[in-house]
């Protein structure tokens, strides 16, 4: 009988930095008491490899004739991508599925990842390509009763409910198909690791296996991640350097929309987006999401704005809601749901150093509604006007649109995209843009719409 070999290994659970005694903060990621113990036990001969270096020893599949070449060698083609039909999707991709890449996707648990996925694998079997669907967390008939909630046209695909690493292995590697969903990778387990499925060391090899099917067989493979309470991908960080793409699926568990945004592409750009909204017959897709996020404006309203925001290539229409008031307190209290808390507390000091107004007795509540989140500087000034419109009592023109940076100088810089906010503007109906001066000498393009440049923020506050 052979000999086993244990040992006791202690992993961050953040970043996954492995140490063979437990500290209290770890030297990768600096955080305090995330270290964990693990008991690993290999046998002689097993594939299972080292782990410090993430799986040196891993299986080598089709890589046998695998020699240096130089880079002049390499002849690229034409790239090649698999279209999901999805066009969300495909958008977030960078055009659709790259061949013998490996995906993570992540979110929350009941967000809809499982739903995304499974409605994926439909559009690709319908399409004639070899989908396998496998599931470690539902059996044979709950994928079943799943997939009828969203349609009928399951005919084509492959379902196999398995947890064990070595019989996917196996069943990869015999069928070949073209596109291989795990759901989930927390479930999988190798039998050359004593320790939990789910654990550190257990993620990181099948991670590693996974990764040596994909590049070796080119097929392409899609691994469903749970999230833990920080919002990060539950087990080590190098997970997400190990994989191509890391696709996070967000939402609000009470709203019925849905964002997909991709954190990393070695395929694409990584500042897309894609939307979509729940239904009973699954998810379905978003094509204005700036139609639907206004949706249920009220008229007239003090203290609301429109601004347009860049998400990658698509220009969003957004509502920032303020509400200024009288504080009760010796403190003001600050409150910004959907952008930056700091970045709002700098735009109202601007206000009060700037344009005189007083500001620091006055409780300021700032909201993007409809439960989206803003990071860039183009909605300074659309945050600007939506709290002094709160502030003065005074409603701004409802068919007015506003965008643009402020310095701390309470000047108003340009912002990137501009011709497709003003486009976007346009199309929605929208008669009047509010933007800065420099961007709008900048416009090449005619508009039927009104164009209001403004250099300063006592510009712009006269137009409200």
């Amino acid at each position: 009988m052979a000999k086993t070999k244990a040992s006791t290994v202690f992993f961050c659970s953040s970043c996954g930095f492995e140490s063979t005694k437990w500290m209290g903060q770890c030297p990768g990621c600096k955080e305090w008491n995330t270290f964990t113990e693990e008991r690993v036990v290999t046998r002689p001969g097993s594939k299972a490899g080292s782990h410090t270096s993430g799986g040196a020893g891993m299986r080598r599949v089709g890589l046998s004739d695998n020699v240096p070449k130089l880079l002049a060698e390499i002849d690229t083609g034409e790239e090649e991508r698999i279209h999901t039909n999805i066009d969300e999707l495909d958008r977030v991709l960078g055009g659709g599925i790259v061949p013998g890449s490996l995906v993570l996707v992540g979110g929350d648990p009941g967000i809809g990842k499982s739903t995304l996925l499974l409605q994926v694998c439909k559009e690709l079997s319908e399409s004639g390509h070899d989908v396998l669907y496998v599931s470690g967390e539902e059996s044979l008939r709950q994928i079943k009763m799943r997939a009828s909630r969203i349609g009928d046209k399951f005919d084509k695909l492959s379902i196999y409910s398995e947890t064990n690493l070595s019989e996917i292995e196996a069943t990869i590697q015999n069928k070949k198909p073209e596109v291989v969903v795990i759901d989930s990778i927390q479930t999988m387990f190798s039998e050359d690791i004593s320790s939990a499925p789910g654990s550190v060391s257990q993620v990181r090899e099948t991670t590693s296996v996974l990764l040596q099917l994909a590049k070796g067989l080119n097929i392409t493979i899609f691994i469903v991640g749970h999230v833990t309470k920080e919002g990060t991908v539950a087990g080590p960080r190098v997970l997400e350097h190990m994989v191509d793409t890391v696709l996070y699926f967000e939402g609000d568990r009470f709203a019925s929309y849905r964002v997909l945004r991709g954190v990393k592409n070695r395929f694409g750009s990584t500042n897309e987006i894609g939307v979509f909204e729940m239904r009973s017959e699954g998810l379905i897709e978003v094509k204005n999401p700036s139609e639907y996020m206004l949706d249920g404006r009220p008229e007239n309203a003090k203290g609301s704005v429109v601004i347009c925001a860049m998400e990658g290539t698509r220009p969003l229409l957004l509502e920032i809601q303020a509400l200024v008031c009288q504080t009760s307190f010796g403190i003001p209290r600050r409150q910004a749901t959907g952008t930056d808390y700091n970045r709002v507390n700098l735009l109202m000091a601007v206000l009060e150093k700037k344009m005189g107004m007083h500001l620091s007795d006055c409780d300021a509540y700032v909201n993007v509604a409809g439960g989206m989140k803003i990071s860039e500087p183009g909605a300074d000034l659309g945050i600007v006007m939506a709290i002094v419109s709160s502030f003065k009592n005074m409603p701004i023109d409802e068919k007015t649109l506003a965008f643009g940076e402020v310095g701390l100088s309470g000047e108003v810089r340009s912002v990137s995209n501009v011709e497709q906010r003003v486009m976007e503007a346009e199309k929605l109906g929208f008669s009047r843009v509010i933007l800065p001066a420099s961007s709008l000498r900048s416009l090449s393009s005619k508009t039927k719409i009104e164009l209001v440049g403004v250099e300063t923020l006592e510009d712009a506050l006269k137009l409200i």
